[in-house]
């Protein structure tokens, strides 16, 4: 561990006092009714950084009403295109004007580095000005061809009120990929961050207040899954819930929310591979890769956490990730050159290193890494960068979304087995192939059974782009055109022109 690149100095001040996080409802921050709060203890730093008022029933319920009639009375639904879009504008402006504040908070609940912080948060910003602009332009179709008395025009309306459920590794980002596309639609919304990084959503109800958004159109429950959650995915009143998390949450969503057949979007798990082949930039293809391991410390459902390596150049590959990694810098997330953070909890970081050792016991080799460690003056809560072969398909480290650092390696030495390997899995969210080669990596993006594959690179995105994931990573898209989509219904209106239809019962 002496090898690697540990950041301990901090150059932001922690602050002095923990921020005090309030549910939104019907256009007013508020306490809960109870007056209890939950404390986020900042996973790099040890101190409590934040106090959440904790939902309960009450103040699920009461934000359901809120959106509800928010929805039903047309405050929002019935506006405009031109009319949302400058409110989503305002709101981009004013993210982009709070970026330090943002991401100060989220670096401290969660634990990811400062600069990758100000990406999120600032980038996310871009999404709400693409929603807004999907405000404008969204249309449906017309049929003229039915015959000479009959026009028939499809409509798409908003679906109504929807539950947004967000997760901790990417509060505002997520969260941004889900609220400006529903409010675009002309959806009302009812949102829950996850009770470790409450914050940043809390600060947006400002920000929506101050767009102009009105009263009951955007409504925050702080707490937890249950029994905010629950209520949020079962209540008679909610017509969508979009999610993002674990696969073993959204399988539960999906059966709470069919008792009402509500409409379920999610954006769960990955196992994503990397396959590479000889013939490509291999150091392109290196740095590709740690960088899809390390990035947010593998919290991330995209990570690239196995590569499957051509049997020709593995060992040189495998040599080359690992001496990249050694450069990674871990350390204090309060330091701008930090890349790699802390994990979210201590318990997650004991799952992340149960899933090593048990590779470990069944034949697998560390070949970097591959347990906790402590950065001086800052705390313990970090995991070394992992990378592990002389993995087997039927691994649990290999199958299983590890969720950490941790780089697992397999072999092929055909195109056939590369797929075939790629397939061999229970999640389906992205892949990638580096080749030279377009015809192979054509192949390969075709049969690769992924809602996203990559082609000599990694993780590029954009709000044009949609995302989501097949098999067990989940159901319908997020962002570009296909992610608006999913809120809206289709309606068809059928017109007869003039009194042409004749008469179904005849004259006596």
């Amino acid at each position: 561990m002496n090898d690697l690149h540990i950041i301990t100095a901090q150059t932001i001040a922690l602050p002095e006092t923990a921020y005090q996080a309030r549910h939104f409802i019907n256009g007013v921050a508020q306490d809960s009714a109870d007056g209890r709060k939950s404390d986020r203890i900042s996973p790099s730093h040890g101190l409590v950084v934040s106090q959440a008022a904790l939902g309960s029933a009450v103040e699920t319920e009461a934000a359901i009403k809120a959106a509800r009639a928010a929805f039903d009375d047309g405050r929002w639904s019935r506006l405009s295109g031109k009319a949302r879009a400058a409110v989503l504008n305002k709101v981009a402006d004013l993210i982009e004007a709070n970026v330090e504040k943002l991401a100060l908070i989220e670096t401290l609940e969660s634990g990811k580095p400062i600069s990758q912080a100000r990406s999120e948060c600032g980038g996310a910003a871009d999404l709400w000005r693409y929603a807004a602009s999907l405000a404008r332009t969204s249309h449906g179709d017309s049929h003229n061809t039915l015959g000479a008395d009959i026009l028939a025009v499809v409509l798409k309306e908003p679906i109504g009120v929807v539950s947004i459920i967000a997760p901790w590794n990417f509060p505002f980002w997520i969260l941004s990929q889900k609220l400006p596309f529903a409010l675009a639609a002309g959806c009302t919304c009812v949102v829950k961050p996850s009770e470790m990084t409450p914050s940043t959503t809390a600060m947006l109800a400002d920000m929506l207040v101050e767009a102009g958004l009105p009263q009951g159109v955007c409504n925050i429950v702080l707490g937890y899954g249950n029994p905010v959650g629950a209520l949020m995915t079962s209540h008679p009143d909610v017509d969508m819930v979009t999610f993002t998390g674990s696969t073993a949450v959204g399988k539960i969503i999906t059966k709470t929310a069919g008792d009402t057949l509500k409409k379920v979007a999610l954006e769960l798990g990955g196992k994503n591979p990397q396959v590479i082949f000889p013939n490509c930039d291999l150091e392109g293809a290196a740095d590709a890769v740690t960088f899809g391991v390390y990035f947010n410390v593998g919290q991330c459902c995209n990570s690239s956490s196995r590569i499957i390596v051509h049997e020709d150049i593995a060992d040189a590959f495998v040599a080359r990730v690992v001496a990249l990694s050694r450069r990674v810098a871990f350390g204090n997330p309060l330091h701008p050159d930090t890349q790699v953070g802390a994990i979210v909890t201590p318990e997650h970081a004991t799952k992340i290193d149960g899933y090593v050792r048990a590779a470990v016991a069944s034949g697998a080799e560390v070949c970097i890494g591959g347990g906790p460690m402590t950065v001086p003056g800052v705390g313990t809560q970090f995991y070394q960068p992992t990378v592990v072969r002389g993995v087997t398909p039927d691994m649990a480290i290999a199958r299983e979304e590890v969720f950490g650092p941790v780089l697992v390696v397999l072999t092929f030495r055909t195109l056939e087995e590369a797929i075939a390997l790629t397939n061999d899995a229970t999640y389906g969210l992205s892949a990638g192939i580096w080749c030279d080669d377009v015809h192979t990596c054509l192949e390969f993006s075709r049969r690769a059974q992924a809602g996203t594959v990559w082609t000599n690179t990694w993780m590029d995105g954009f709000p044009e782009v949609a995302f989501g994931g097949v098999k067990q990573s989940g159901q319908g898209r997020e962002i570009g055109s296909y992610g608006f989509d999913e809120f809206l219904e289709v309606k068809s209106l059928v017109m007869r022109v003039g009194r042409t239809r004749a008469p179904w019962v005849k004259n006596a």
